[in-house]
C-alpha cells in the first residue's frame, strides 16, 4: 500500500471514529450544565489553601469546593 493511500485510509478511518463517538456520547449524555470553576489569582499555590494545609489564611469557600470535589 501506498503512503499516501494509507494516510488517506487511517485519516478517514479516524475521523469517522472520532464522529460517531461524539454523536453517541452526546445523544446518550444528560442535558446538564458542565460545573466549571476558573480562579485566577496571582502567585496562589495548591499549599496556599487551607484545605491542603495552610494555616495562616483561612479559605473556607474553597475548602468546601474541595471537600464536595
Amino acid at each position: 500500500m501506498k503512503r499516501r493511500q494509507f494516510l488517506t485510509t487511517a485519516g478517514a478511518a479516524s475521523l469517522a471514529c472520532s464522529t460517531l463517538s461524539t454523536f453517541f456520547a452526546c445523544s446518550t449524555a444528560q442535558k446538564r450544565k458542565p460545573n466549571i470553576i476558573f480562579i485566577l489569582a496571582d502567585d496562589l499555590g495548591y499549599g496556599d489553601l487551607s484545605c491542603y494545609g495552610q494555616t495562616r489564611f483561612r479559605t473556607p469557600h474553597l475548602d468546601k469546593m474541595a471537600e464536595e470535589g
